[in-house]
């Protein structure tokens, strides 16, 4: 393999898993969804050369992908009537029916595990490890539920009508699919909106399995203000289950209240870590480059610090060395055919209209005083020579950014953490808590005592003790506190109780327009 002039090694593509690569084996593996240049619109249980397919790129390289066919409003409108149709039918199917129906389409994503995985990455961005793991908890979480669904649907029953999915685009398959998959094995037919920014091939090629074994799913592409009608206030809808930022959460959170709709919105917030009489640095310094996996694409990162000031000196020297080990690039390129694809921590962000965004924004806090403690450079990244590399951005740390910045107060979204330093307790948990509720948090603190009594003021549903949370799959339920949750719990047995009915005035676990109930 040929070198550059500065004797790193020139990269290459690994063979095999170009776009036109992976779109020639998507048009073999699921011809009915997939045709020519673009994908088809799911519904009425057929496949649709409707809508208008609009240009799209990918954030690896800019290169050209499969866009999204957008539907008008009065298409959606037939689709979700014609998926209240399949509801009808599909709830009345027997349990073991609808597990054996799931758990063959389980089967089918294991087949093509490695497709789905290609095509996250050529769509979002994912390197190979964490699309590789989307698709995996997908495919596990499900099965957990098929193997214990009995119990869960004791007493219970589908809802009246069908369940409306619209989710952002970091998590395709361990979030929507997992979601709508475990949603149909409770007895409801599912809606699915794709994701405007990214996802639209590894969706459709999923959603065509799950089609295929008789699975009653929809999927449609368009606007949010052109479908939001018939996704969100149609009343054939039985349940909308929302994953996105606070805007447009809000605004579904007004519709669904004033129709009395059941619904599951989770919401953005920023989840934060702080550093209270600690002094485990190895420890502290270990986890901090796992926690720029995906560049912080992620509801459950952690992009802010609240440090206690007196630690500050330690707390640098255990995280200036972690960051600028973390490793970014093109997710596919490598230096020889045969090597392994790399171990990246994250790749590009979603496109270059957020990589300019974020890079304004931390220009914008420098500039008003936030200080620089980090920058790293693209130079160093794992590139192909000559690649647009738009969409990327290296990290950065940010020291006190000034409270007019998005970065003091709103999740970035990208490699970009911030710092703030604090000298009491009082100032530690209102550092925290900045952002009126968030998904998770946590506290690396010596001491037990301290721990368990500051924690409980943390407004974030999930907090750990010196170790990050997250969603968490299975039997461990999951929400948020404050703006970042709106409507039913979910996770293990709270998600299978938000997409059914239980006994009369049944209160469900969450935060609700007229009462608050946790598990």
């Amino acid at each position: 393999m040929a070198s550059s002039r500065n004797g790193t090694p020139t990269l290459t593509l690994k063979p095999g898993t170009s776009w036109s690569d992976a779109w020639q084996r998507c048009l073999t593996t699921a011809p009915e969804a997939f045709r020519d240049d673009r994908v088809l619109n799911l519904w009425d249980g057929r496949w649709q050369a409707d809508g208008r397919a609009l240009p799209a790129t990918s954030p690896v390289d800019g290169g050209p992908i499969a866009g999204p066919p957008r539907l008008a409003a009065d298409a959606a409108h037939q689709a979700v009537r014609a998926s209240l149709d399949q509801h009808r039918a599909w709830r009345h199917i027997a349990l073991p029916e609808r597990r054996a129906r799931v758990t063959a389409t389980l089967d089918a994503l294991s087949e093509h595990r490695e497709l789905l995985s290609l095509l996250l990455v050529h769509e979002i961005g994912k390197p190979w490890r964490l699309a590789q793991a989307d698709v995996d908890r997908a495919i596990d979480g499900v099965r957990w539920y098929a193997d214990g669904i009995e119990d869960m649907l004791d007493g219970r029953s589908p809802l009246d009508g069908p369940v409306s999915n619209i989710a952002s685009w970091n998590y395709p398959m361990s979030v929507l699919v997992h979601a709508m998959l475990v949603q149909a094995l409770a007895g409801n037919a599912v809606i699915a909106k794709t994701p405007t920014d990214g996802g639209l091939s590894c969706l459709t090629l999923a959603c065509a399995l799950a089609a295929r074994e008789g699975i009653p799913v929809t999927l449609v592409s368009g606007s949010g203000g052109d479908l939001s009608e018939a996704l969100v206030r149609a009343p054939e809808i039985g349940c909308v289950s929302f994953v996105g930022g606070r805007d447009t959460g809000a605004r579904i959170a007004t519709d669904v209240a004033d129709l009395g709709k059941r619904h599951i919105l989770e919401q953005e917030g920023l989840n934060t870590w702080g550093v209270w009489n600690y002094s485990d640095w190895d420890a502290l310094g270990a986890v901090i480059p796992k926690l720029f996996d995906y560049g912080k694409q992620r509801c459950t990162a952690y992009p802010r610090f609240v440090v206690q000031r007196a630690l500050f000196d330690d707390f640098l020297a255990a995280y200036l060395p972690a960051v600028r080990s973390v490793r970014l690039g093109h997710p596919l390129a490598v230096e020889h055919p045969d090597d392994p694809l790399p171990a990246l921590d994250f790749g590009p962000l979603i496109n270059a209209a957020k990589a300019k965004e974020l890079t304004d924004q931390v220009a914008e806090a420098v500039d008003r005083g936030a200080v620089p403690l980090h920058r790293g450079s693209l130079a160093d990244g794992h590139f192909l020579p000559g690649q647009d590399t738009g969409a990327y951005v290296a990290p950065v740390t940010l020291l006190n950014p000034p409270p007019s910045s998005p970065l003091h107060h709103a999740e970035p979204f990208g490699p970009v953490d911030t710092i703030v330093l604090v000298d009491t307790e009082a100032e530690l948990l209102a550092a925290m808590n900045a952002s009126n509720g968030a998904l998770v948090a946590s506290l690396s603190t010596d001491d037990q005592e301290t721990y368990e009594r500051l924690s409980p003021q943390i407004r974030a549903f999930k907090v750990g003790r010196g170790k990050p949370r997250s969603r968490g799959d299975r039997d461990e339920l999951f929400g948020g506190f404050g703006a970042s949750w709106r409507g039913a719990f979910v996770g293990g047995e709270l998600l299978v109780k938000a997409v059914t009915e239980g006994e009369p005035g049944e209160r469900l676990p969450g935060n609700f327009p007229d009462y608050q109930l946790n598990a």
